[in-house]
């Protein structure tokens, strides 16, 4: 399995583990302020991850390379920053906001560079891109 799945799996499961620890607490509390930072951490963390290293190990060519490694670095980051300061900001403190907005942009950018991954070439085992000639 590519590298790049693994970091993402692994990370998929530690978003999971701390996405249920903030259901737990809601659960215990009473409390449910935050159920949105639970949601995305649940969703964008966990789900999304997982599919992501899913399509890396499904798709080895597309694995290879910095674009793939840059992905996950750049979405895990974002995912961190918008899922904490969510939490902090769902949790009563405003100054968060502008926080919320940049984890957002950065995983934005994280999909967008999927995006990338997705529709670009496959690469050889060099991570040199191939691009084939439409067939006629």
């Amino acid at each position: 399995m590519p590298r790049v799945s693994h970091l993402f799996f692994r990370a998929a499961i530690l978003f999971l583990i701390v996405g249920i620890g903030i259901g737990i607490s809601m659960s215990i509390s009473g409390n449910h302020n935050v159920m949105g930072a639970h949601a995305h951490m649940n969703l964008l963390g966990w789900v999304t991850s997982a599919i992501f290293g899913g399509y890396y190990a499904l798709n080895p060519g597309k694995a290879e390379g910095w674009v793939p490694l840059t992905h996950f670095a750049v979405y895990t980051v974002g995912v961190l920053l918008m899922v904490v300061s969510l939490y902090f900001l769902l949790a009563g403190n405003p100054a968060m906001e502008p926080l919320v907005a940049a984890g957002s942009i950065i995983t934005f950018v994280g999909v967008l560079i999927f995006a990338v991954v997705v529709f670009g070439p496959s690469h050889d085992r060099a991570g040199i891109g191939r691009f084939r000639a439409p067939a006629e």
